[in-house]
């Protein structure tokens, strides 16, 4: 017996135990419910996805070519409809997330309005976009096993059994649309504790997975901005603790930490690391600080003075108080924070790089799997990077090595559309068509996302409608530019009403009131114009 028929036969067992009280109650519609509600809490969830994220690292330590992906989120529809759209052309979402940008939430979703990547915007907004993005994914469940038990019941009619047959086995072996979310926790917006606060809200809206960055909480900047300021290793391992504990009280104790190091570009520290004897981490954190070798009778006033290899060193330190590293020193330090990170208690890694260079992050990566083999990375192709002229560069570079003649390309200018049609430009585009299959290969990237697409396809999308619907194409600029397409590309959102909703919800009003009921979805709906 189907699971699907289980639940009717369970619900109908229920009813009979309550006498006449439950005479109302359909039992085959209290199963669908059920079945449309399968996560009851976020906890639930992060259950759930854990598990496949695990799968999915050892799937990938055995065959790099089973790397992940995933796009950010800054709404729930806009995740719904990535999932809707994956399960349309992929029929399953296999090794396909969703990630949540903290730069996103800082630009769209803080009540301050538009802020930059610097931790300024309320600390809850990003459990509550975690919340809303299951929420819209479990309402694009119900949505389509809602129109799943309407064929059921077409079928009936027509008695066709075969056709009810196949439905429920459909059912049963559904593919949720709930997958998991890579979560940006910034620098933890504080202490330990005040990261181990958040991240329980986070993992209670649903998160398996939470990112954390080795910046100062205060200090914090994007990581492709200048400015940064990083944490000695003590300071970020108490927060990486902080995220276990809270994934351990909360049951999910196959949680997933991904530690971030943003020591490539950071080129400050707020703090000299205390350090206990040569050759721990406060003593090679401090190593690389930038200073002059000075006697005890140069120490002046006010001066902080470290002994470096015997050496009395008075590190550079800044107006602001802050203290600078040696220039050329970034790869070491992220090479060690990665190794520091992973050995104690970090299961991802993520350095974020200037440039998308498979060159530069596989030479990093295996420098720490000498020390830890199944190091693995997360990595940002991000929209941060002008991908198309990096890439020419990158191959001009090549070619130029190859001895061939380059004369007729200006290395500044590539990005010029003039190369476009060119033999550089198009090897460049097979690098980037490549580039995440490669990586995956030959720089340990076990899971690639790009951070922001949604905010510059919501303002590419919006630019190209108000040009015309504003100019002189009028209605013909949303109709051919929009909704045209929608409908011969087969986008659900078409039927905007049924997206929102109200097919479901005139199930529900027939369970509730049977005959009585009052629902939208008669002759006179224009979404049927769509049918």
């Amino acid at each position: 017996m189907s699971k699907y028929m289980q639940d009717i036969d369970a619900v109908t067992s229920l009813k009979a135990s309550q006498g006449n009280k439950w005479q109302a109650i359909n039992p085959e519609s209290a199963a669908r419910m059920r079945c449309q509600n399968r996560f009851k809490t976020g906890l639930d969830i992060a259950k759930y996805t854990a598990k496949i994220m695990r799968q999915d690292m050892d799937n990938y330590d055995a065959n790099p070519d089973l790397y992940t992906q995933s796009l950010g989120c800054w709404h729930g529809f806009i995740g719904q409809q990535k999932m809707i759209s994956i399960k349309k052309h992929f029929t399953n979402t296999d090794r396909k997330y969703l990630y949540l940008s903290g730069w996103m939430v800082a630009a769209l979703r803080s009540e301050f309005g538009p802020l930059p990547d610097q931790s300024m915007h309320e600390k809850t907004s990003v459990a509550s976009l975690i919340s809303e993005l299951y929420t819209f994914l479990r309402q694009a469940d119900a949505r389509e096993l809602g129109g799943l038990f309407r064929e059921i019941d077409t079928a009936r009619e027509a008695n066709d059994g075969q056709k009810v047959k196949q439905l429920q086995r459909q059912i049963d072996n559904y593919v949720t649309h709930v997958v998991p979310i890579i979560a940006d926790i910034d620098a933890g917006f504080g202490n330990a504790e005040a990261t181990y606060l958040m991240a329980k809200q986070m993992i209670e809206a649903g998160a398996c997975c939470i990112q954390l960055e080795n910046q100062v909480s205060d200090e914090k900047q994007c990581g492709h901005q200048d400015g940064k300021v990083t944490v000695p290793h003590a300071d970020f391992l108490a927060k990486i603790n902080a995220v276990r504990y809270a994934f351990l009280e909360l049951g999910i104790d196959d949680g997933v930490i991904v530690a971030r190091t943003d020591s490539l570009g950071a080129g400050l520290t707020k703090q000299i690391a205390v350090t206990n004897q040569v050759g721990d981490l406060g003593d090679q954190y401090n190593s690389f600080l930038d200073g002059d070798e000075i006697s005890e009778s140069e120490i002046g006033h006010n001066d902080v003075i470290i002994r470096q290899n015997g050496k009395l060193i008075r590190p550079k330190r800044l107006p602001s108080n802050l203290y600078q590293f040696r220039k050329g020193t970034g790869e070491a330090r992220c090479i060690l924070d990665s190794i520091t990170s992973l050995q104690h208690g970090a299961d991802l890694l993520w350095i974020e790089t200037e440039k998308p260079h498979i060159g530069q992050i596989g030479a990093m990566i295996n420098e720490i799997r000498k020390v830890v083999p199944n190091a693995k990375l997360v990595y940002n192709n991000s929209p941060s990077f002008n991908w198309t002229l990096s890439f020419r560069q990158q191959i001009f570079d090549a070619m130029h090595s190859d001895g061939k003649d380059m004369s007729s390309y200006d290395r500044a200018d590539l990005m010029s559309a003039e190369y476009d049609s060119t033999e550089l430009a198009e090897i460049a585009d097979e690098k980037i068509r490549t580039f995440q299959a490669d990586s995956a290969r030959e720089a340990g990237i076990f899971h690639h996302l790009i951070t922001l697409p949604t905010y510059h396809t919501a303002a590419l999308s919006t630019d190209n409608l108000a040009k015309e619907y504003f100019g002189d194409q009028g209605m013909l600029g949303y109709v051919r530019g929009v909704q045209r397409k929608e409908i011969r590309q087969g986008i659900a959102c078409v039927k905007h009403q049924n997206m929102a909703g109200s097919d479901m919800g005139d199930d529900h009003k027939e369970y509730f009131a049977g005959e009585a009921a009052l629902k939208a979805g008669g002759k006179d709906n224009t979404m049927n114009q769509f049918n």
